[in-house]
């Protein structure tokens, strides 16, 4: 503890870039993924190759993948952008199958009701399906944000600021309360996420919560 007092700022600081370097590939991920599901939700054999191409891309060494980016991107190797690309690339692998769950998950007679009102294809997705599918959605951004925390580590072997630079540091010191102090501090910043995350889904979706009422506001009882 004492020593992670006297290093709070430093701890601070590698922390802040660790969060940056996960959630933006997460959006990133998302933003991308959204769309190839509703793209091939209805096509078997566009299913079937999206799911099989995002299994292999999840299979890519990260380390590699961080080396190799710089050569393809024409970036320098401590460029943070290496590592959101990568993050990127893995969380479109795993978000591409949550997002077809997710809009799998949606009642196929809301969304023909919704047809039926009147809504276009595009209304309904962003009117009725993806609203819907947002309980299911989170529970994948979930997981996938933990993985994301996890693999930032992974950069700092090539260098790259964030809280496993405190394993390589203590690693190299021989300086065991170093490492435990990045691997708290890892834990807790994705507990946060986690938690941010299912607040954003419970302001999203108010109505996934009615079901757990009664009809006068009270929890129903099985």
């Amino acid at each position: 503890m004492e020593w992670a007092v006297e290093n709070f700022g430093r701890i601070a600081s590698l922390a802040g870039q660790h969060l940056i370097l996960a959630v933006v590939p997460l959006m990133l991920g998302l933003v991308i993924s959204l769309p190839l599901a509703q793209l091939v939700r209805r096509r078997h054999t566009w299913r079937t190759a999206l799911l099989t191409v995002s299994s292999v891309l999840y299979t890519v060494p990260s380390l590699a993948l961080f080396i190799i980016l710089p050569v393809v991107l024409g970036t320098r190797i401590l460029d943070p952008a290496n590592v959101i690309v990568a993050l990127t690339v893995y969380a479109v692998a795993l978000l591409v199958r949550s997002a077809l769950d997710a809009l799998d998950s949606v009642d196929g007679e809301l969304s023909l009701a919704a047809t039926a009102l009147g809504h276009t294809p595009v209304t309904r997705y962003f009117g009725v399906d993806l609203p819907l599918s947002l309980p299911v959605l989170i529970a994948g951004l979930r997981a996938i944000s933990v993985s994301n925390v996890s693999l930032v580590s992974v950069a700092a072997l090539v260098g790259m600021p964030n809280l496993g630079i405190l394993f390589t540091e203590g690693l190299q010191r021989d300086f065991i309360t170093e490492i435990v102090v990045g691997l708290v501090s890892i834990l807790v910043l994705a507990l946060l996420l986690d938690v941010a995350l299912v607040i954003i889904g419970r302001l999203l979706s108010p109505w996934a919560r009615l079901g757990d009422l009664g009809p006068r506001g009270k929890a129903s009882r099985p």
